[in-house]
């Protein structure tokens, strides 16, 4: 059997068949399988067989190959090239905001870091559910939860809590899809953001996000045909699923082909990867919902808003229509006065005249 470029590199990706017999053998899977659309049908069997990378974002991917737990040297290295600074992973912080639990702040990786700064790294395959607010919101929890750490050392030391003793905290949002906005800088693949004054008055207000719009760095490296730098090689990593590429970061960062390695190792367990995958779907299917349900409520809002102005216009047109017909019935009102003197005054005038003619 002819093995792809993929296969040759990594020999333990299995062939197109090979993987198509394994489904046909186990009942379980291959009901999995058939349940899938067309189209994901073909996608499982292309990145478990090479013919196309995986998505590295995909979550369980993502999650499995950059856990801190397993090896925090990864995440320090990509935060280190992204926040330019050398960082270090130090600790996993719970998922699950234990500052404000009736929200429904659940981020993907959160970690602090040796300075004791907080970092959230958040992967959106669809940049409209995670808009600007929301990544407020994140930034606000890791701010709370660093303060309640230091207040209850404080209280735990019979001690008065320093707010100087607070670090930075960062929400780096990863697009697989970014927002509209941020298609306006087309050149522009990291966007970094912290609060300013208009005055240039400097003051740490802790907060930092940095946002990475993959879809546009895609296609400014593709178009120029090379990485330049680590940074960009961690991207194309994270968001480049063609076979060249992979072999290109391969054959020129250890650290990736070493990952590559894991992933296809994993793909090996399709029955595993099935149910990843199965999983992403339907996250992708709640999520299309959602921005579905999201996408109508706006239309119906501005439809409202329309619909509130045309009532604002037609009542003002209403009570202009109104006014006028005041003025034409005062107007009527007083022709008709005129029309009722004239009368009186000819009646007047003939009674004058008869009297005059009656005595010359």
């Amino acid at each position: 059997m002819k093995r792809n470029h993929l296969q040759q590199y990594f020999p333990m990706i299995r062939t197109r068949d090979e993987i198509s017999q394994e489904i046909n053998s186990k009942p379980a899977l291959k009901r999995n399988f058939n349940a899938l659309k067309p189209e994901h049908q073909q996608e499982f069997l292309d990145f478990c067989s090479g013919a196309k990378g995986v998505r590295i974002l995909y979550d369980s991917f993502f999650k499995a190959i950059m856990d801190p737990n397993r090896d925090p040297t990864r995440l320090s290295k990509f935060l280190s090239l992204l926040l330019k600074r050398e960082v270090t992973v130090v600790s996993v912080l719970s998922k699950e905001s234990q500052i404000m639990p009736d929200t429904l702040i659940v981020m993907d990786i959160i970690v602090r870091l040796e300075d004791g700064s907080i970092t959230t790294v958040e992967v959106q395959r669809y940049g409209y559910a995670f808009p600007g607010q929301r990544a407020a919101c994140y930034s606000a929890d890791l701010l709370l939860r660093q303060y309640k750490q230091k207040h209850d050392q404080a209280a735990a030391n019979d001690q008065r809590m320093n707010y100087r003793s607070l670090r930075p905290v960062y929400t780096i949002v990863l697009y697989e899809s970014s927002p509209a906005e941020f298609h306006r800088f087309p050149g522009n693949y990291i966007h970094r953001f912290r609060q300013t004054s208009d005055t240039g008055l400097e003051m740490n207000l802790l907060e930092e996000y940095v946002f990475v719009p993959l879809d546009i760095f895609k296609k400014i490296v593709q178009n120029k045909k090379k990485i330049r730098n680590d940074l960009e090689a961690w991207l194309a990593f994270f968001c480049i699923d063609d076979p060249e590429w992979i072999l290109k970061l391969s054959e020129g960062y250890p650290l990736f082909q070493e990952m590559y390695r894991e992933i296809y190792e994993m793909c090996r367990d399709l029955e595993g990867v099935m149910q990843m995958y199965s999983k992403e779907l339907q996250e992708l299917d709640s999520n299309t919902v959602q921005y579905m349900i999201d996408q109508m409520q706006e239309t119906i809002n501005q439809k409202d808003a329309q619909l509130g102005e045309k009532d604002k216009e037609l009542k003002a047109q209403a009570s202009q229509i109104s006014q006028k017909d005041k003025e034409i019935a005062d107007q009527t009102f007083q022709l008709n006065q005129k029309d009722d003197l004239i009368a009186e005054l000819q009646n007047q005038i003939q009674e004058m005249q008869k009297h005059l003619s009656e005595n010359p």
